[in-house]
């Protein structure tokens, strides 16, 4: 397929085909000049809407990216830029339930041989409680380092925390999942035989917290009771109701985000009450979606001391014309945030924390451009913060997955920042 460069053009309104049979167009209006940088090899645009998009961006203030915000507070300090970047977005996440009583209860505990398994619930908030399970390590002294462990957003729906834990039930969805994206491993276990408390709970509209009862879904769906061919019907629907769920939550007055940030939070406050656990040293992890909710732990909850977001990172602008419809989701619908600042910032505001972020090469979600404009932004963020070997960003020439060479990659930066 001919690749084009839709933006070398002045011309007012001048739609072309290119050679996909797409309609895509060529931008330019009146005195708006859009920044948004070419882009080689675009997958998607907004046809003849695309002017008016680019319009919207190019006015938009975008006063808290870390350049912008340095060259109009030349004297500023990067703990003022951090302080009013995380103002700007825990206020975008339009969500804060509060502190309460988690009410933890452990609800199943098994001896693994290298670690112990318990299935527990708490409360997140008043109207939700959760299912997670915590892996805790054996014959180590206590106590040892915690990881939150999150999981991706692309794969089976109906599953979630059991994609990367095994909750002592598994499908072949998940055997093939975990095959193609992990290479066959349990992120968590791997974690766990290294020496961490792991926890890991399904993400909003995932695994349990699939909606039962709507659009065909029985109030005991239960996905691990289904052949890989009667799950498919189930799984469609999951996947339609998503942004009917995104629509409900904005509604209540809040966001997909939100929430997630929330639960997630939770998580540490959960580990706060287990005294095997050293909550001096927190560290989080997670793969695509998962690695999107990486970003925003780190940069908001700064128990967090080390993270290592895989597969989730770019700059807006170049993925809104490289990708947007195939890599930008329900999780990052946050109007009031991203016309402010820019994806990189979510990571750079991690600092003095360590933050690691990988990126396959050769992963089809983001175009080569934001990945390595992303990398300088967040570098100089940790240099500006005194903290330049704080960060590292790791390009394997792979693709979407968090594979066992990225995973000892990450083994080893959550050792030499958690165990070391």
């Amino acid at each position: 397929m001919k690749r084009r460069n839709f933006l070398k053009t002045s011309a007012i309104g001048s739609a072309v085909i290119a050679s996909s049979g797409l309609l895509s167009f060529q931008p330019g209006m009146a005195n708006i000049q859009p920044s948004i940088p070419s882009i080689k090899n675009p997958l998607n645009l907004y046809g003849s809407l695309e002017p008016v998009l680019e319009g919207i961006r190019a006015n938009n203030p975008m006063d808290l990216t870390l350049a912008n915000w340095r060259k109009k507070n030349p004297k500023g300090t990067y703990k003022k830029w951090q302080a009013a970047a995380r103002k700007c977005l825990l206020e975008g996440l339009h969500y804060n339930p509060g502190p309460l009583n988690l009410a933890p209860q452990v609800i199943q505990k098994e001896d693994r041989g290298t670690h112990t398994f318990e299935k527990i619930h708490f409360n997140t908030t008043p109207w939700h409680r959760l299912e997670a399970y915590l892996l805790l390590p054996k014959g180590i002294k206590k106590p040892v380092p915690g990881i939150v462990a999150l999981h991706e957003w692309g794969g089976p729906m109906g599953f979630g925390k059991d994609r990367i834990a095994n909750g002592g039930k598994d499908h072949e969805l998940l055997v093939a999942h975990r095959k193609e994206y992990y290479e066959g491993a349990y992120l968590t276990e791997e974690l766990v035989n290294r020496g961490y408390a792991v926890i890991v709970i399904d993400a909003h509209h995932f695994g349990n917290r699939v909606p039962k009862g709507i659009n065909g879904i029985p109030v005991n769906f239960d996905p691990f009771s289904l052949s890989a061919e009667e799950y498919k019907q189930f799984d469609t629907r999951i996947r339609d109701l998503l942004y009917y769920g995104v629509r409900q939550l904005n509604w209540a007055g809040t966001t997909w985000a939100g929430i997630n940030y929330f639960d997630d939070s939770r998580c540490i406050d959960y580990l706060a009450t287990r005294p095997e656990v050293d909550m001096n040293r927190i560290g989080v992890t997670g793969l695509s979606g998962g690695g999107w909710r990486t970003n925003i732990l780190a940069a908001l909850d700064t128990r967090i001391k080390a993270s290592v977001s895989v597969g989730w990172m770019t700059t807006g602008d170049t993925q809104q014309h490289y990708n947007l419809s195939g890599a930008v989701g329900s999780f990052c619908l946050l109007p009031g945030v991203l016309n402010r600042m820019d994806i990189p910032d979510l990571a750079a505001m991690s600092a003095p924390n360590a933050c690691m972020i990988v990126v396959g090469e050769e992963d089809p979600l983001f175009p080569e451009e934001g990945k390595m404009k992303a990398k300088a932004e967040i570098q100089s963020a940790f240099d500006w913060a005194g903290k330049g070997d704080n960060t590292s960003f790791y390009s394997p020439k792979t693709v979407h997955n968090y594979n066992r060479d990225i995973q000892e990659k990450a083994y080893a930066w959550l050792e030499k920042h958690l165990q070391g």
